[in-house]
């Protein structure tokens, strides 16, 4: 397995995803999403996997403004926006290859191993 969790510091959901795969002593990359962001090809990929991209946006993010703004925008449009500002990201997104989850999920995560 190749493990990715994307998140921050300050979240608990990200926090309690490291526990998880610590607590069964397999190892994961974190990767701070303040200090260095998705990439657009890991985006693209954690959106193939979700299904789509509205599933990976954060209904209770801070900036409404933005939230609002994505409402109207265009798919491809929508995908740089939420590059630009990854804030507004559910977290933790946890990858396996080409298999994601947004939030945590343990139950799905239970299956990959």
């Amino acid at each position: 397995m190749n493990i990715q969790i994307f998140g921050t510091k300050k979240s608990f959901d990200t926090k309690k995803a490291e526990r998880y795969f610590k607590e069964r002593g397999i190892r994961f990359q974190s990767i701070d999403m303040k200090e260095k962001g998705m990439s657009k090809g890991e985006l693209q990929s954690v959106i193939q996997a979700v299904g789509r991209l509205d599933a990976l946006i954060d209904p209770d993010c801070r900036d409404k403004d933005l939230l609002a703004l994505l409402q109207y925008l265009d798919p491809s449009q929508k995908v740089d926006k939420v590059l630009e500002n990854q804030h507004v990201l559910r977290q933790p997104i946890v990858r396996n290859g080409r298999q994601a989850t947004v939030g945590y999920q343990p139950d799905v995560w239970k299956g990959w191993q």
